[in-house]
């Protein structure tokens, strides 16, 4: 398969039912050579670099990335592989765990409205308002008379930003419940990753199912044209960085973007 043909595969159409179950997060669509893929996520992460620069320069649109998945999907791996080598200046990256009290004070989206990227900048949002959707509605944080309304409101919200040139692309991490073992077995037996496991997590674990319920209906009632869903097979760490960065990259020279004239002309102009 081409790279070109790659993100019509991993679109969800709007729509759609999502069954995660048919979604092998094994599946690498023909790309079976680890190093080769690596050497073209190098030329991407190279091409990322320039089209980030353009982005700031046109100062016309931003890029909002949104990461979702199971715990150990490899949201952080994403970001820093994916983004190696943009300017962190005008990259900005938010993670979002439980809310302050100031932040309960407000509604749901008020703490994500606060951090989406300005024109001309690249924001990564590790979780995100999805888990107004995901986590709450697992754990019965609030009833499903309140979650249940928040589907529309965050379509609201998405068009809203994409109305205001904010470009939205959402990745769910697709890993099975088998690589997610090995990878926080992993995190156990390494001492070096041991800070990154929680007894919390293997808890989560445990609502496997719940979660997966969560995620089919927020990808199948949160999937627009505006705003699409890309469902990433995540088994192979190497295969995610390259669809990702790939499907970055096409979005962005969708755009059309163009750098802005100079206010003067500079033919004649030198420097002394």
């Amino acid at each position: 398969m081409s790279l070109k043909k790659l993100s019509e595969e991993l679109i969800v159409r709007p729509g759609k039912k999502v069954n995660l179950s048919k979604y092998d997060p094994r599946n690498t669509f023909g790309f079976e050579e680890k190093d080769i893929a690596n050497k073209i996520l190098e030329h991407n992460q190279k091409r990322l670099e320039e089209l980030q620069y353009l982005l700031f320069a046109s100062n016309s649109h931003s890029l909002l990335i949104i990461l979702q998945g199971m715990d150990a999907a490899g949201k952080d791996g994403t970001i820093r592989h994916v983004m190696h080598g943009i300017n962190p200046r005008i990259c900005n990256v938010a993670s979002f765990r439980l809310p302050t009290y100031e932040e309960t004070a407000h509604d749901f989206l008020w703490r994500i409205h606060k951090v989406v990227p300005p024109r001309g900048e690249i924001g990564i949002f590790n979780r995100s308002h999805y888990e107004d959707v995901l986590a709450v509605r697992v754990h019965n944080i609030a009833p499903k008379s309140v979650w249940s309304n928040r589907y529309w409101q965050i379509n609201d919200f998405e068009r809203m930003l994409s109305e205001n040139n904010t470009k939205i692309l959402k990745f769910f991490l697709h890993v099975s419940k088998e690589e997610q073992k090995r990878r926080l077995q992993e995190r156990i037996d390494d001492p070096s990753k041991n800070w990154k496991i929680n007894p919390t997590d293997l808890k989560e674990r445990q609502l496997w199912s719940e979660y997966t319920q969560a995620f089919e209906d927020a990808i199948s009632k949160c999937n627009t044209k505006r705003a699409p869903w890309y469902i990433i097979p995540a088994d192979k760490k190497w295969f995610r960085n390259l669809a990702i960065s790939q499907i970055i990259i096409e979005t962005i020279e969708s755009l059309d973007l163009k750098f802005p004239k100079p206010v003067f002309d500079p033919k004649g102009i030198k420097v002394k």
